[in-house]
Formats: C-alpha cells, structure tokens, sequence
C-alpha cells in the first residue's frame, strides 16, 4: 500500500515514524517546506517527498491529511483530480463540523474519505518534535459517513492499532465535535486561563510542583492551530466553559462560606468521577 501524508509537522511525522515501525515502506510526504522533506528523508521515515505532491498522489492508496482544519477544504478541491479512482483519505484533524460536509459533497463516488482524529500529539509544532511515542495506548476516533465503505473504516481502525493506539472508536462528527470541545479544548482553555491569571514578575517556577506543571503543560500552545480550533467548534467550546465556571462558582461559593462539608462532597465526587475513567 503506497501512502502520502501530507503535512510533516508534529502530527504529520509521528505518523510517518509510526507506520515505519509497523513496517509500512512505502511512505510519501507532502509538505511546503523543503527542509522539513529533507528531515524526514534523512530520518528514513519516507521514501520520497514533494513540495507540490501532484505526482504522488495519482498513485496513492491512502492519503492522510495532517493539515489545519482552514486548509482541508482548498486542499482537497484544489487536489480532487489528482486523486485515483479507490483512493482512501483519512484526517487527524482536531474538529470535523467546520467542513466535513463541503468535502463530502465534493467527493466523487469512487473516492472514499474516513474522517478521523487521533487523540494525541505534542505541544510543540514541526518535525524535530515528532514522536510515534505519543500514540501509544491513546484513543483514536473515527468518525463514519453515509458515504464510507465499512472496508475502508475497517481499514483506518487496524491501521490505528498498528500504530499503537489502544483504543478505537467510531461516532458521529458532531458528538466528536462536542466531546472534543470537553476534553481537549476546555483543558487547554483552562491551561492558558491558569497561566495568564499569574501575577507579573513573581519567580513562580521556584514554587510549582506536580500539579501546576502537569496542568500547565498544554499552555504551551501553538497558537494558529488552537485559534482554529476553538473558533471552528465555538459553540460546544462555549457550553463547555460555561459548565465548567458553574462548578468552579459552587467550589469558590463553598470556600467563601467556609463550609467545609460540601468542600469534601465536590472532592469525593470528583475522585469517583476521575477513577472511573481508566476502568
């Protein structure tokens, strides 16, 4: 199977280096920038790689998009007809509803797109971070279409576990989108919100431990990327804020009131809620 990824930054090149690992050679990459092409030759990672990928996409099997959610429709109404009759594209793209379906309604029937997201990656942006490591025992999720070939799904979900991902699982786009906006957006929203809220000029990394590194790690942000993101799914992103400053307002009621007893009540349910997501 002759495979084209296309963008070779963090998400992109972990892809790479994971189906090298699980013994895929023909790997291609797509990228506009020429060095990062020459890293990922050098890294043997993919066999050939263009900066216009026009050529290797007519032979393509399977293309992966690992592109920003801005850049998915154009590039695939600019790319449509290089694409062969069979041909199978799949995405890690962070929301779907933002254009999936202008792609499907651009799709001829003979081209097949399996819209997926895998639920891991790395603060930093380009290949020098890239690491299949990541995708080890993570989630990954599909999202199917009327228009999928139950094959083809077939075909992403064990290409998933090749790579490492532990568990695979199919819904709607729009319960990804809403799920997603919960999971991963409002945590990085909390992350940016926690490190802005500090007081300028205090040596404050004299003072952190687990808990303030671990949470701030994802405010470590790329900034282009997430602006999409949240943009692009506003109105879950929205609702999942607005839950979340109720319940911060009933912990920040209970501390005021000095009333201890609820205090204790939020953190037992807290501590069930956070052991019964790894059973």
């Amino acid at each position: 199977m002759k495979i084209v990824i296309v963008g070779l930054g963090v998400i992109g090149g972990s892809f790479a280096m994971a189906l090298k690992e699980a013994g895929y050679r023909e790997v291609y990459g797509i990228d506009t920038n020429a060095q990062t092409l020459q890293k990922a030759r050098e890294m043997g990672i993919i066999r050939e790689g263009q900066t216009v990928g026009d050529r290797l996409l007519r032979d393509a099997d399977l293309v992966i998009l690992a592109i920003y959610p801005q850049l998915m429709r154009s590039f695939i109404q600019n790319h449509l007809q290089h694409l062969k009759p069979g041909c199978v594209i799949t995405d890690a793209t962070g929301i779907k509803g933002m254009f999936i379906e202008d792609i499907l309604a651009m799709l001829p029937e003979e081209i097949d797109f399996v819209f997926g997201h895998p639920m891991a990656g790395r603060e930093k942006k380009g290949i020098d971070f890239a690491s299949h490591q990541v995708f080890k025992g993570a989630n990954y999720l599909i999202t199917p279409t009327k228009k999928n070939k139950e094959k083809n799904i077939e075909l992403i979900e064990g290409l998933a576990y090749e790579m490492g991902f532990k568990k695979v699982r199919r819904i709607t786009p729009s319960f990804h989108d809403e799920m997603i906006g919960f999971t991963s957006q409002l945590p990085h929203a909390i992350a940016v919100a926690l490190i802005n809220s500090d007081e300028e000029g205090r040596d404050t990394g004299s003072f952190i431990g687990d808990s303030y590194r671990e949470l701030t790690r994802i405010a470590n942000i790329n900034e282009d990327l997430w602006s999409e993101l949240f943009l692009g799914n506003k109105d879950n992103l929205l609702k999942a804020i607005n839950n979340f400053e109720l319940e911060l307002d009933l912990i920040k009621k209970a501390i005021h009131d000095y009333d201890i007893e609820t205090l204790k009540q939020y953190f037992r349910k807290s501590t069930k809620r956070r052991e019964g997501l790894d059973s």
